[in-house]
């Protein structure tokens, strides 16, 4: 278990965690962040549950099911008693990944200073599986008082300009110990458990070994120091039997103690009693009672014993939970590599799809391109190799030697580098998608249940991959449009430098309708313009292709008059969508440029003093509704060194913000990059301020006046 990254930007919200865990005798906490306009909150912090077990929690989608995600969207209190053993209710994602109880309660952090639907993230507290139906008062009111200790932090930040930003890997807090022993008082105690009769082990959250005493490593057959530092299944291999970990898992989450015997491979049984604790868990081990034939049961030991099922059912659920996740193929790819292949203990993975008659992998890991390469782009028919065999006839194959595979395949003697394989169909709704192919670098013996679990795996991948091919199919041909309908590459015009940025929504996939052009006029003049067509369709972007048409075809007249000329076009062609537009004519000569607005938001000029202001330009009514309308005209200057932003409203829209409070908010973010080039102060803006995620589409275009 590690401690809280020393200088991490994340250190300010330790303090405030570790006392509610304190406070409410709740085992472990959630920290997620949510950026103004996201639709996923990042787990930032975790504390009491290992990384590796809190997969479902990494990301968590604003409109799911999940009581983090209720909270952050209600903005109150959401509490859940996950029943657990794999029950599949209205209880959301968590219980079908987690089949173990605990409780849990999540609230969105925010205090008495903010808008009252501010939510700058989520704090959850996880409590054991023994705890109350429900929060008490005290527990309920130190939960909010945890969200307004975090909230301060969280908005200093962000007012800062340097908002604190969940990171890959979620940070880990270790609770502190309330006291260290000495010395001589940890040999002391040391010596105690050497001397007494059972053998005594302790893990941390992770499953490391920390601390074992002699008698353990003797009833395991092992040393101390093979066992020290390590998973114990890397020294013992039948401590790796899914029973034994999927103890291991309720332990960590109903926080109960437990109890269940096993079988060593000479057959003497023992019995493992374990006690988890805020830092890990205490396991005492000892032969277990004498068993007679009658009763080929675990003896019963008084503490509670975990539910014998959750091998298979653990998987089933894990993975499918894991995969409604997951988007395209390549999240497809890596959710099944990372959840598939250490549990079966492979070191290769590759996935082949049928495409015209051909095999084409799309996604593989610990393979080299060789490897690879083998089967890519073979035929079908005749099937000529295993992959091909098993896709054509849905049958899954299962080869546990190099000597079974060149049994069936005798071509493929002497060129076989891994040492056993599993080759599962990928079928849906009636229809052969694909084909998995695990391997292995050892003789691998396919038990009939490790068959059974991977048959049953693959159909539930098969149905994630046939659904992230088709999201990649319609994403791809979206994007080519959206880029077909934006200029290929923006001219170079006399004594302006210039960038351009575009972000599509990630609110699904759907196409949006912002747009921005940059017209040579001739060596003195240059025209710019920016819009946003209302709406996320085919319509919106058929709609920004003829506005962008049109100001095209009428640049170079007055902007006024360039606005009122593509308003008629639109009034005419009643599209039933309405377009914002700020078209703007640069005049080098004299280094003054004059605007007029279609009801777009106005933009930001930094002088080359490095002042930012947001220029008065009056709005016009947007264009398509009022065929005589009018649209005033501003000229300001633009002196050398200076920088003109030009946006969409995506860049700087929050909820429950006013738009220029956002607007000159993002001035300060204009201000603070002075020195950057153009492109890459394009991609600050972009990327830098608070709308990494957004449900609206970006655009932004950037003009610097030649020194």
């Amino acid at each position: 278990m590690g401690v809280l990254r020393r200088g991490s930007r994340l250190s300010p919200l330790e303090p405030p965690v570790v006392e509610a865990l304190e406070r409410t005798g709740a085992y472990g906490a959630l920290v997620h962040l949510l950026r103004p306009g996201a639709t996923l909150l990042h787990l930032a912090l975790i504390s009491g549950v290992p990384p590796n077990l809190a997969w479902q929690w990494t990301r968590v989608e604003l409109a799911s099911r999940q009581p983090i995600a209720e909270a952050a969207r209600c903005r109150r209190l959401a509490w859940r008693d996950v029943q657990g053993r794999g029950e599949v209710t209205d209880e959301g994602q968590a219980a079908m990944a987690l089949p173990y109880a605990f409780a849990l309660g999540s609230a969105p952090i925010r205090d008495t200073h903010d808008p009252p639907d501010t939510c700058w993230g989520v704090a959850t507290l996880l409590w054991p599986a023994s705890h109350p139906r429900g929060p008490s008062a005290g527990e309920a009111e130190e939960l909010h008082r945890l969200c307004r200790r975090l909230a301060g932090p969280l908005r200093r930040a962000e007012e800062e300009g340097e908002p604190h930003v969940a990171e890959e890997e979620p940070v880990v807090l270790s609770r502190p110990r309330p006291r260290t022993p000495a010395p001589d008082e940890a040999l002391a105690a040391a010596d105690l458990v050497e001397g007494l009769p059972d053998g005594w082990c302790a893990v941390d959250l992770s499953g490391v070994v920390a601390y074992v005493n002699s008698r353990a490593a003797e009833l395991l057959d092992t040393r101390v120091d093979a066992l020290l530092g390590r998973l114990p299944d890397e020294t013992v291999p039948w401590l790796g039997d899914p029973i034994i970990e999927d103890r291991y898992r309720t332990a960590i989450f109903s926080r109960e103690p437990l109890s269940f015997s096993m079988a060593k491979p000479s057959g003497e049984w023992l019995t493992f009693h374990v006690y988890p604790g805020p830092r890990g868990i205490t396991i005492r081990i000892c032969p277990a009672p004498e068993r007679t034939a009658a009763d080929e049961r675990p003896p019963e030991l008084g503490l509670p014993h975990a539910p014998a099922e959750g091998g298979a059912l653990y998987q089933l659920l894990q993975l499918g939970a894991a995969l409604t996740q997951a988007v395209g193929v390549k999240d497809v790819v890596e959710t099944v590599a990372e959840q598939v292949m250490s549990t079966f203990e492979a070191q290769g993975l590759i996935i082949y799809v049928a495409e015209g008659g051909r095999l084409r992998s799309v996604g593989c890991r610990g393979l080299t391109r060789r490897q690879i390469e083998r089967y890519d782009n073979a035929p079908l028919h005749p099937p000529p190799s295993p992959p091909a065999k098993t896709l054509v006839n849905r049958a899954p194959a299962f080869y546990d030697s190099r000597e079974e595979l060149v049994r069936d395949y005798p071509g493929l003697r002497g060129t076989l580098v891994m040492r056993a394989w599993a080759f599962l169909p990928l079928i849906t709704s009636g229809r052969s998608v694909g084909c998995l192919v695990l391997t292995y670098d050892r003789n691998h013996h396919f038990t009939s249940e490790e068959r059974a679990v991977l048959t049953s795996l693959s159909s539930l991948i098969s149905q994630a991959l046939d659904r992230a091919r088709l999201y990649d199919a319609k994403h791809q041909l979206v994007l080519s449009l959206q880029a077909g309908l934006l200029p290929h590459r923006l001219p170079d015009p006399g004594g302006l430098s210039v960038a351009a940025r575009y972000l599509p929504a990630t609110e699904g996939i759907e196409i949006g309708g912002d747009f921005y052009d940059v017209i040579s006029l001739d060596t003195c003049h240059t025209a710019v313009a920016i819009g946003d067509v209302q709406g996320h369709n085919v319509r919106a972007a058929a709609l920004m292709g003829q506005v962008r048409t049109a100001v095209h075809a009428t640049a170079g007249a007055a902007p006024g008059e360039v606005l009122r000329r593509t308003n008629r076009l639109l009034t005419d062609l009643d599209p039933g969508l309405f377009t914002s537009c700020l078209y703007g004519h640069y005049d080098r000569s004299t280094h003054r440029l004059r605007l007029a607005s279609a009801g777009h938001p106005p933009p930001l000029l930094r002088h080359p003093d490095g002042r930012a202001d947001l220029l008065p330009v009056p709005p016009g009514l947007l264009l398509g509704i009022d065929p005589e309308a009018e649209y005033p005209e501003t000229e300001i200057a633009l002196p050398p060194g200076s920088v003109l932003l030009m946006y969409t409203d995506g860049l700087i829209e929050t909820p429950g913000e006013d738009l220029e409070d956002s607007a000159l908010r993002l001035a300060g973010h204009l201000v603070r990059a002075d020195e950057q080039r153009l492109d890459a102060l394009a991609d600050t803006l972009l990327h830098g301020t608070h709308h990494a995620e957004t449900r609206d589409d970006i655009a932004l275009l950037l003009l610097r006046t030649a020194d």
